[in-house]
């Protein structure tokens, strides 16, 4: 009994410093550095067979693809996601713009996006649209862009993109 009175003392002493450090370390981590933000609990729901949601997967894989500058596959990842959600067509309409503008084709700009959105604007003769709108920056009056994006509803192959007018 004597024993279980000297340890209970000692753990106590324990799980206060170990809670203590578990504030104290996340504070001193942000000193260095610039913390990622939590994401909002959300929930997140797709459909292949929608090419809205297309090329929303697209834009959200491609973004983060280059936004990973550090990461070594992140060119070798931007270049799979064109292959496989753009047609062949758009790749060179693309690429085309790239060599005038000495920009990425797809978002239109030397730089990244800190936050995008989806939203479908209509379909006929077999293509569906989207409208693409990057925002570029944060704060009270964030600089936007916007890119209207043509879909087949066949394929569901992104066929044409180019910046809203």
């Amino acid at each position: 009994m004597s024993i279980r009175i000297r340890t209970t003392p000692l753990t106590v002493f324990a799980l206060a410093a170990g809670l203590a450090l578990a504030a104290v370390t996340p504070a001193l981590a942000g000193t260095a550095s610039t913390p990622a933000r939590p994401a909002a609990a959300t929930s997140v729901q797709g459909d292949p067979r929608n090419v809205t949601q297309r090329v929303t997967d697209f834009y959200g894989a491609y973004i983060d693809a280059v936004w990973d500058t550090e990461d070594p596959a992140a060119g070798a990842d931007a270049k799979a996601l064109r292959n496989f959600y753009l047609s062949a067509s758009a790749r060179k309409k693309v690429a085309a713009w790239e060599k005038k503008n000495h920009a990425d084709g797809i978002l239109f700009a030397q730089n990244v996006p800190v936050k995008w959105k989806v939203a479908y604007t209509g379909s006929g003769m077999g293509h569906a649209t989207a409208r693409v709108t990057l925002t570029w920056s944060d704060g009270k009056h964030p600089e936007v862009s916007r890119i209207d994006v043509q879909s087949d509803l066949t394929t569901r192959k992104i066929t044409d993109l180019k910046p809203a007018e």
